[in-house]
């Protein structure tokens, strides 16, 4: 094995953290416990939409003291900084998901909400306090309520770090406008897929924005063409609009990628600023493998799957690239690609997963006939759960090629036809104690229990 592979493979190792979690729920529970507007805000978010409010907040604001900072310290926060400036009054733990703490020279609490669009936050909640930046900023936010020593802002963030809202700039708007625009209507169906690759880079590329920018309003497009194609997704994101929440509580971006088009995949995600993070194989018998990769700023994840074989994980198959055998086995990644397209061009999104309440959202998401599959993570600190899948039409050109290839069987290609096959799906996921990694049985077991050649119409998985 390669070091780079052994590097690839052992780089990160996330672990619970759970002295973070105590110490952030403490102040937490303290300001909802001592606020009643925020503790409505908190109710109505878990009756509602089946979600929790500490996943949502992405800043505390506290009175700065020296043992403050100390705790701190000791739960594993550290000065966060960006790329425009240091922030030294500004902490956050690198360790686990948590929101940032902002120090200051006040006595009040402020939590700051990550929220799809302050202006929808604003009719839903009936705020009456100015919204502060321009629309199509990169930054927006307004100070929803407020009392002697408390206050809740509802932020948006468009791939915006810094806490000074920008100036009113009516090029970088129209920019904006222009850019979402492209984005959301790209052509997905391409004759060659290369074709469908170079015409993404050339969009990004296109456009003057900041690249932060840019992939936030680029998979601001990505969830609306997933949420289009999915029932569940319908569902829930018009509970969560009614609150004026939007997908702010989105925690990663699934893609599945033949073979061929992996490489592909990963170039159009650095250059929309992603790095990568862990690698997944889950073993020669499952034949599959994936690349998280992240883009720290715009606070963007997506999980990778391809087809991969163990020779082919030790090498750096993000950048080099796979090959593809003819006659060669489709495994259920492979598989998914041939009947739908690529989860990047035609077939959208595999699955959205979203921070929810677990039990909760299960049990509303079923008044609304959207049921869940059987959890395939039940740990203290994770739980995952799929709704059940969009059934989507498979084109006939597509059957046919697969029986050419022998790839399925008669029986199949009859299935396929009769009832399509199963396409995408909405994650339930829970995360305590500020774990950031994945569980890479459970993805396996869920890998394969979504393999379409398992599916039939009569029993859905």
């Amino acid at each position: 094995m390669s070091t780079q592979a052994i590097n690839a493979l052992e780089a990160f190792h996330w672990t619970p953290q759970p002295k973070a979690e105590q110490f952030v729920r403490e102040v937490v529970d303290g300001y909802l416990s001592n606020f009643p507007a925020a503790a409505n805000v908190a109710r109505r978010m878990k009756d509602e939409t089946g979600t929790r409010f500490y996943d949502w907040v992405e800043t505390i604001q506290l009175p700065d003291s020296k043992s403050l900072r100390q705790r701190l310290a000791d739960v594993g926060y550290i000065n966060f900084s960006d790329r425009l400036c240091m922030y030294p009054w500004i902490f956050s733990q690198p360790q686990g998901i948590f929101p940032r703490i902002h120090l200051h020279d006040g006595k009040f609490q402020a939590v700051h909400l990550k929220v799809g669009s302050v202006e929808e936050f604003v009719k839903a909640w009936n705020v009456t306090e100015l919204i502060e930046g321009e629309p199509l900023s990169p930054y927006r936010r307004v100070k929803a309520f407020s009392d002697s020593a408390h206050l809740l802002v509802a932020a948006e963030r468009w791939g915006w770090t810094s806490y000074d809202v920008p100036p009113h700039d009516p090029l970088q708007a129209r920019e904006a406008a222009a850019t979402l625009e492209a984005f959301c209507s790209r052509q997905r169906e391409f004759e060659d897929e290369s074709a469908g690759f170079d015409e993404a880079i050339k969009l990004i590329e296109d456009s003057i924005l900041p690249v932060d920018q840019k992939c936030a309003l680029w998979f601001e497009a990505e969830r609306r063409y997933w949420q289009s194609r999915n029932r569940a997704a319908q569902v829930q994101k018009a509970r969560q609009d009614k609150l004026g929440l939007g997908w702010g509580n989105h925690d990663h971006h699934t893609y599945r990628s033949s073979r061929k088009n992996f490489a592909r995949l990963v170039e159009v995600w650095e250059k929309l600023g992603f790095e990568c993070r862990e690698r997944f194989y889950a073993g020669r018998e499952a034949g599959w493998g994936a690349q998280v990769m992240e883009q720290p700023f715009a606070q963007i994840i997506t999980f990778n799957d391809v087809d991969l074989s163990p020779e082919e994980l030790m090498g750096d198959f993000s950048h080099d690239g796979l090959s593809s055998v003819t006659g060669e086995k489709l495994g259920t990644v492979g598989l998914w690609c041939a009947l739908h397209g690529e989860a990047f061009l035609e077939a959208g999104m595999h699955h959205l997963e979203a921070q929810f309440d677990f039990e909760s959202l299960r049990q509303q998401l079923e008044k609304e006939n959207v049921k869940m599959m059987k959890p395939f993570t039940n740990f203290s600190y994770l739980r995952q759960a799929f709704t059940e899948g969009e059934r989507w039409p498979v084109r006939e050109q597509k059957i046919q090629k697969l029986l050419g290839q022998r790839q399925i069987t008669m029986e199949q290609a009859q299935e396929f036809r009769r009832n399509g096959a199963i396409g995408s799906h909405l994650e339930n996921l829970e995360r305590n104690e500020g774990f950031k990694g994945f569980n890479q049985t459970g993805v396996s077991e869920i890998i394969s229990a979504t393999d379409p050649r398992k599916q039939h119409s009569a029993v859905l998985p």
